[in-house]
């Protein structure tokens, strides 16, 4: 019988050992996981430490090849496997089996307010991670939108930490059980691409922790492996090495046993390196030769210049113990685990998955007199804007993507068009004609060179004479649109689009509006437009997911995970002057931008609830081809200790004629603190299915954690005595049933 060599037997031959008797603890796979990381390290040089804690290429770190302890390979996310480059550059390596399905963005993914989904997002991609040899996948992104300017909000979660905290956690599971470690990123206050770099952020110790924090300690209560350092500053220190968020929070208050990663540059001292947390250095000379040695990376923060400190003594080797430690066990848990599946590519269910994700984020915003889902019998339909026809898998930085394919908003509406409809385009307007990122290219020409006024003219000629006419626009992934190391410069969409939707209004009163962005977009012509669908980035199945849900193969269930504002003095973020959007340059020389979030905890629904404002649409807003009735809200008790949980019921009935589901949520407010606290806060939701005409109970559990605030002063969460209310919610402005309980 011909045996076959275990993973590990095969490393231990390549550390030289023959005998299966002598293989040591570090390669045992039955022997707990600190006890083969200790007995690794024990084996291991100083100089075998130093080179696996930064990297030799632009994406892989070095293992110690006399052990057999191999690389590590990380690789942008988080909506898809990004493909090969070359060793020391961004650019494509040329690889023509590296194209992956591209997941729709983690807003999309927010939308849904359903973690099995996430889970479902973080195993598949997670597959697609594996079967390319990936051990870290750098995502997922959790930070909160501060601002709708912030060219990066488009990989995040949204406003509210509780929903991102939630969201984050199957993603990060269903991703980690292929053996690929997620890279939760940014930490922390990392809210906006401009000046991020530079941006020296101040906020109050009750901020941080109730709103910029939430999202990242739920990510490593979950499980996660790996945290990835931010570019901005805080206390004056860059995140990728900072006393206070790493060593104090993240490492000492939560205890966070993995690894933490820098940004891709991200790193700036070698003395603070060594002493504020950081274990792996990525991309610190990210063109691979600003020393202008053979190997630039020796040059790293974390490299030769660490080695030399500990020869020179001027550093001992207790940090170097716990960086290499914390890297080891990364390497266990991904590279050197045997038991971990080999994953798959483009494979038809990852193609659903997606389909999948898209058709639950996607956001009916408005349907004035039911005019979706697309009825009847149509005999003409035309398709208006670029969005409609424009690859957005490729461009808006780290996570651009190239896919095996996608499938534009106008060929999916094509595809699945009622028999005899006649599916007709029009440009509308001319945006973006580009697409190419790092040599990955869409390798679609978009030139059109007639004048806006022609462009109008044309749509709205096509547009007379149609049954229904669907403007795909919005915004996209070029440079101030969606787009890492850039904000947008307004609010509004760009390109003219304004006046394209307003002339098809007038031209047709069946006008369906699908806006393709990561961020709320002001529309003044809201009056005009009946029908108003949120559709997101949504990746390789964009196409088939828009159909799915303007034909009614869908029924809409995503509501939103941010609030729309009217403009953008309405945004918290912007009401107090440049310190606190963009920030204040120094006048000392060191291009440091000081910024502070003066608006405290009071960010989305929170600041609208505060200072009474209206918003465009609120944040957990989403419509239904359905319609939903609540009930009477309920506790199962009426007074709670200080640890127990309450745990609150509401009937819901579909009282519409087809089936659909409805996200519940549950805002808790303390109706008298001894501080100053958001009128309400977003505790607990919940999904369910209903058939029509069927009535389901939802319940939703909180703990003391629901009811507490940060105090800085005792610098820890404080559940006070008193009356809470509980309110049962469909969006944040739309309570429907409210109940009343004492915490003793």
């Amino acid at each position: 019988m011909k045996k076959t060599l275990t993973t590990l037997a095969v490393l231990a031959l390549s550390a030289g050992i023959a005998n299966a008797q002598q293989i040591p603890a570090y390669l045992d796979k039955n022997k707990p996981l600190d006890e083969r990381v200790e007995d690794a390290l024990s084996r291991m040089t100083t100089e075998e430490k130093v080179a696996i804690i930064h990297a030799q290429s632009k994406f892989g770190s070095p293992g110690v090849k006399r052990l057999g302890i191999p690389e590590v390979w990380t690789d942008d996310g988080p909506h898809g496997v990004r493909p090969e480059v070359y060793w020391d550059e961004w650019e494509q390596a040329g690889w023509t089996n590296d194209s992956c399905v591209a997941f729709p963005a983690l807003t999309c993914l927010a939308a849904s307010w359903n973690p099995d989904v996430a889970y479902l997002y973080g195993k598949n991609i997670g597959e697609e991670a594996r079967y390319r040899n990936k051990h870290v996948l750098l995502g997922p992104g959790v930070n909160i939108l501060r601002t709708p300017l912030c060219g990066r909000n488009f990989e995040y979660m949204g406003e509210d930490p509780y929903l991102a905290g939630v969201m984050c956690v199957p993603y990060i599971q269903g991703l980690q059980s292929n053996g690929v470690a997620a890279c939760v990123k940014h930490y922390c206050l990392n809210n906006q691409e401009v000046n991020r770099h530079t941006t020296n952020v101040k906020v109050d110790d009750r901020t941080l922790y109730e709103l910029y924090l939430p999202a990242f300690k739920a990510a490593v209560d979950g499980g996660a492996w790996t945290v990835m350092g931010a570019y901005n500053l805080y206390k004056d220190q860059h995140n990728c090495h900072n006393e206070y968020t790493l060593n104090g929070i993240l490492k000492g208050e939560w205890g966070f046993d993995g690894a933490l990663v820098s940004d891709w540059g991200g790193t700036h001292d070698t003395d603070q390196a060594i002493t504020n947390g950081l274990d792996m250095e990525f991309g610190s000379w990210t063109n691979g030769l600003s020393k202008g040695a053979s190997n630039a990376y020796d040059n790293y923060y974390l490299a030769q210049p660490y080695l030399q400190a500990i020869k020179d003594g001027r550093v001992g080797t207790k940090e170097l113990d716990d960086k290499a430690r914390r890297v080891l066990k990364l390497i266990f848990r991904t590279a050197m685990n045997p038991d971990r599946p080999w994953g798959s590519m483009l494979s038809p269910e990852h193609y659903a998955a997606a389909r999948q994700i898209g058709d639950e984020g996607i956001v009916l915003l408005q349907n004035n007199g039911g005019l979706l889902p697309i009825k009847g019998s149509p005999k003409k339909i035309l398709v208006v804007g670029e969005n409609a026809v424009k690859m957005m898998t490729v461009g808006g930085g780290s996570s651009s993507l190239k896919v095996q394919r996608e499938v534009s908003p106008l060929q999916g509406l094509i595809d699945a068009a009622p028999e005899g409809c006649e599916v007709v385009y029009a440009r509308g307007y001319v945006g973006d004609i580009g697409g190419e990122y790092n040599g990955v290219t869409s390798g679609q020409n978009l030139a059109d060179d007639r004048t806006p006024a022609e462009l109008i003219a044309d749509a709205v000629a096509k547009a007379k004479d149609a049954d229904y006419v669907i403007f795909v626009g919005g915004l996209n992934k070029a440079s101030h649109q969606d787009c890492e190391d850039s904000d947008r410069a307004g609010l509004e969409l760009p390109y003219g689009q304004d006046e394209v939707i307003s002339a098809l209004a007038a031209a047709n009163p069946n006008l369906v509006v699908v806006n393709i962005s990561g961020n709320p977009v002001a529309m003044p012509w809201v009056a005009q437009v009946p029908a108003i669908v949120q559709a997101w980035y949504l990746g390789s199945e964009a196409g088939n997911s828009i159909a799915d849900v303007l034909y009614g193969r869908v029924c809409p269930s995503g509501k939103l995970p941010m609030t729309f504002p009217v403009k953008l003095s309405d945004v918290a973020a912007h009401s107090f002057g440049e310190l606190s959007y963009p920030g204040i340059p120094r006048n000392d020389g060191s291009k440091i931008v000081d910024q502070e979030y003066l608006e405290g905890l009071y960010v989305g629904y929170k600041w609208n609830d505060k200072q009474k404002i209206k918003p465009l649409f609120p944040f957990g807003h989403g419509l239904s081809y359905t319609t939903f009735e609540y009930g009477k809200l309920t506790a199962d008790k009426s007074e709670v200790n200080a640890d127990d949980t309450v745990t609150f019921t509401i009937p819901v009935t579909n009282t519409g004629s087809v089936a659909g589901s409805e996200i519940v949520q549950l805002y808790i407010s303390d109706d008298k603190a001894s501080v100053d606290r958001p009128a309400k806060e977003l505790k607990g939701f919940a999904k369910v299915n209903l058939a029509p005409g069927e009535t389901k109970d939802v319940t939703i559990t909180i703990g003391k954690d629901a009811l507490s605030f940060f105090d800085p002063d005792k610098h820890q969460w404080v559940a006070e005595p008193g009356t809470f209310t509980a309110s049962a919610a469909a969006s944040a402005d739309d309570i429907r049933s409210t109940c009343k309980f004492k915490l003793k």
